[in-house]
This record gives C-alpha cells, sequence and structure tokens, in this order.
C-alpha cells in the first residue's frame, strides 16, 4: 500500500490488502532479559540447559516475539491518525522457536473491513498477521481486530 501508517485511515485497509515490512533483530542478550522478568523458563535465560533442552538451543518466549511484533505493528501499520483500540485476537499461534540472530518481519492481511452501522466514523479491521524470520518462515501468527477511525470528510 502506498499511504504511510501515519496518515492511514479505515479506507486504507481494503480487504485483501497485504502489507509487508520489518526487520528487528533478535538477540541474546534480550531473549534473556525479557524471560528473567517475564517468563523465567530454562529454555528462554539459560543457554546451556537450552543446549540439552527440546529445542537444542536458547529461544524467545512467545511472549517476547509477540512484544516484537507489537512493535513493528505499531511502527509500520497502526497510524496515530486513526487507531482506537483493539478489541482482541483470534488463534495466536507460536509456530517456530524465535532463536538468536533472527530477523523478524511481519505481513499483515486484511480479511475484512466493515464499516460500523452505529459509529460510521470508524471500521473493524480483521487481519492475519504473519511474523517471519529471515528465511520467510512463518514463527508466529494471529488474528487481530483493530477498531480505526474513517478519513475525516469521508
Amino acid at each position: 500500500m502506498s499511504s504511510t501508517a501515519a496518515k492511514r485511515y479505515f479506507e486504507d485497509y481494503p480487504e485483501g490488502a497485504v502489507f509487508e515490512f520489518g526487520e528487528i533483530a533478535v538477540t541474546e542478550e534480550e531473549i534473556i532479559a525479557f524471560a528473567k522478568r517475564y517468563d523465567p523458563q530454562p529454555m528462554h535465560i539459560d543457554p546451556a540447559a537450552a543446549e540439552s533442552g527440546a529445542f537444542g538451543g536458547l529461544i524467545a518466549s512467545g511472549w517476547h516475539t509477540a512484544a516484537m511484533m507489537m512493535r513493528l505493528l505499531a511502527d509500520n501499520f497502526l497510524s496515530a491518525a486513526s487507531s482506537i483500540a483493539s478489541p482482541g485476537i483470534d488463534e495466536l499461534r507460536w509456530v517456530r522457536p524465535v532463536r538468536p540472530g533472527d530477523r523478524l518481519s511481519l505481513r499483515v492481511t486484511v480479511l475484512e473491513a466493515t464499516r460500523s452501522r452505529s459509529k460510521p466514523d470508524r471500521g473493524m479491521i480483521r487481519g492475519l498477521i504473519e511474523v517471519l524470520n529471515q528465511d520467510g518462515e512463518t514463527v508466529m501468527s494471529l488474528k487481530p481486530m483493530n477498531l480505526v477511525r474513517c478519513r475525516p470528510g469521508g
């Protein structure tokens, strides 16, 4: 899509539109720091223990992956001019482990864009977010809902 996130309104998110952007680098230091604070499991905080674990090495917490996704989404997709709120997400899936050295990007597909009948100055966007690693593999997916203002005078 051609409009920048800062200037996007409901009309700029048509059904079927695909937005791709990123990237964010994943570091061992950030994986461990996040996990020590929020998800202190051995596969996230202890490289030695993680080596002999189910994933064969240190991996990011799924919640850390979600936080990195949110940063990319806020910087590149959501608009300060029109984003109102999100009433929730559906089908959050952690598909592949995220490891130190990975570079994550996003692909957001607009699945549904419905203007509100009761509040015609806004609409609901339902999407599919795919978090991709540097090899183009999906590491996480989710289906969020976003309330977005319509273009003024539109």
